[in-house]
C-alpha cells in the first residue's frame, strides 16, 4: 500500500503526488485530458509520456515542469518540487497535504491574555473550550518561529475560516491555494496580484 509516508521519502515522491493530484484537477477544473496537455506540449498525442511523469518512471525537467503550469496557468511553485524548504516552499507542502487530506491540517489564531506576561511559568499548555470540532484526545500544537511563514499561516487560516462558512467555494480555494503567493492579500490588507474570486463572490461581499 502506498502511504505518503513513502512517497515523501522517495527521491521524486513528492513531485509524484503533485502531478497526480495535478491531473485530478485537469480533469475536473481545466476540462483537459492527459493528450489534450501533450499536445499543447507540442508532444502530438502525449498521454502515454505524461502518464510515465505521474507512475514517476520519468521525472521531467525543471523547464518543462515550468511550461506545463503556464499552459494550466497556475504558479509554477506549486509543480515543482522542493528543494530549499524556506517558508514559500513548506507552504506548498502544506497545501497538498490539506488537498491530499481534506481536514487533515486545522488552523486557529491564537491570542494572548491581555496586558499579561510570564516568563516563569512551566505550564506550556494551551487550553480550548471542546466541542465536535476537535478530535477525542487533546491534539499537539505546533508553532513556527519564523516570522514571514506565520504571516502566510495567518492568511491559510483565514482562507480556511471562509470555505468553512460558505463565504468561498472550495473550487475558489483550491485557486487561491493553485496561484499562491500572486493569490496572496495579506488577510485583505491589499489586492492580490491574482484575482481568485468568482465575480459573484465578489458581489455578495459588496
Amino acid at each position: 500500500m502506498t502511504t505518503i509516508y513513502s512517497l515523501y521519502h522517495s527521491r521524486y515522491g513528492f513531485w509524484q503526488i503533485h502531478f497526480r493530484h495535478l491531473i485530478l484537477h485537469m480533469k475536473l477544473i481545466w476540462n483537459m485530458t492527459q493528450a489534450e496537455l501533450g499536445v499543447a506540449l507540442g508532444w502530438g498525442q502525449g498521454a502515454n509520456r505524461l502518464a510515465q511523469y505521474e507512475t514517476n518512471y520519468r521525472v521531467p525537467r525543471k523547464d518543462l515542469v515550468t511550461e506545463m503550469a503556464k499552459i494550466l496557468d497556475v504558479n509554477s511553485l506549486t509543480l515543482h518540487e522542493p528543494t530549499t524548504m524556506n517558508a514559500s516552499e513548506l507552504m506548498e507542502i502544506l497545501f497538498w497535504i490539506d488537498e491530499f487530506n481534506p481536514g487533515m491540517i486545522n488552523l486557529f489564531q491564537l491570542e494572548t491574555y491581555p496586558g499579561e506576561k510570564s516568563n516563569s511559568s512551566e505550564d506550556t499548555a494551551i487550553r480550548y473550550h471542546d466541542s465536535d470540532s476537535w478530535p477525542a484526545h487533546p491534539p499537539v500544537g505546533m508553532w513556527f518561529n519564523y516570522g514571514i511563514l506565520n504571516d502566510f499561516l495567518k492568511e491559510w487560516t483565514l482562507r480556511k475560516e471562509e470555505l468553512k462558512s460558505g463565504k468561498i467555494t472550495r473550487d475558489e480555494y483550491f485557486e487561491w491555494k493553485i496561484n499562491w503567493p500572486q493569490t496572496c492579500d495579506d488577510c485583505g490588507k491589499y489586492e492580490p496580484k491574482r484575482q481568485w474570486r468568482s465575480i459573484n463572490t465578489k458581489i455578495s461581499e459588496t
